[in-house]
């Protein structure tokens, strides 16, 4: 059986995917190759608490923005087309807060949710939050960036590009979402082995299916950007 051939179109969208991937790939072994130094950097209190932010934000740009951003930038895509606009907010924001429920909940019943802290799991955080003003409110907007909208809004487009490139009849059978659901329990170790690990990884998997899927319906991309800015990583 001969292979369908690709539009123009098609075959733009692969070289997407790619870009970001390689992308993504570049920086994630950058990382992997730095660890142990950005690790100490970090850690290093002698040096200036915005330097110490500001290293591995760009590694976690690198990881999640740079491939996106090479990508609007080569195709001239403004980001403001991907769903960040207006009309539609409130709906997108409220229906991406109901798909972090069954997580909290199971990290309530766990015992592992006592406090809520937006971006408690960076390093840095509890830190920058000590700072004195400008520090605290600069480090928390770069904080904000890098670990929040990027990471929130890279599966909005690689969602977007997928779902493109690979469209379904249905809107539930949304490929895309299912993809992103992959890579974030691939990316984050969070595959379930024991059955509390498996109830987590389910948890973890409909926060980013359920907020791509909001998006769809909504034609907003303010609610994954919200979830990733004060939901993730907050409990």
């Amino acid at each position: 059986m001969a292979k369908p051939k690709l539009s123009a179109g098609q075959k733009r969208l692969e070289t997407d995917l790619w870009i970001i991937l390689l992308c993504t790939l570049a920086a994630l072994g950058a990382y992997m190759v730095l660890q142990d130094w950005v690790t100490a950097f970090m850690e290093d209190k002698s040096t200036t608490i915005l330097l110490r932010v500001v290293v591995p934000a760009m590694f976690q740009f690198g990881i999640a923005g740079l491939g996106i951003s090479v990508v609007s930038i080569i195709r001239k895509e403004s980001f403001l087309s991907f769903g960040l606009r207006k009309k539609g907010t409130l709906a997108s924001v409220v229906l991406c807060i109901l798909c972090v429920v069954p997580y909290a909940i199971f990290k309530v019943e766990t015992g592992a949710a006592d406090r809520y802290l937006p971006f408690q799991s960076v390093f840095t955080t509890k830190e920058v939050l000590a700072s004195g003003f400008p520090t605290n409110l600069v480090g928390m907007i770069l904080t904000a960036l890098a670990w929040g909208f990027f990471e929130g809004f890279n599966y909005v487009v690689i969602s977007d590009k997928i779902n493109k490139r690979y469209p379904g009849k249905n809107k539930w059978l949304n490929w895309g979402a299912i993809v992103c659901a992959v890579l974030c329990i691939l990316i984050h170790g969070a595959i379930g082995v024991t059955v509390e690990g498996t109830i987590e990884m389910l948890t973890v998997m409909i926060i980013i299916y359920g907020m791509l899927v909001a998006k769809e319906f909504t034609g907003n991309a303010w609610g994954c950007v919200f979830l990733f800015i004060f939901l993730w990583n907050a409990f």
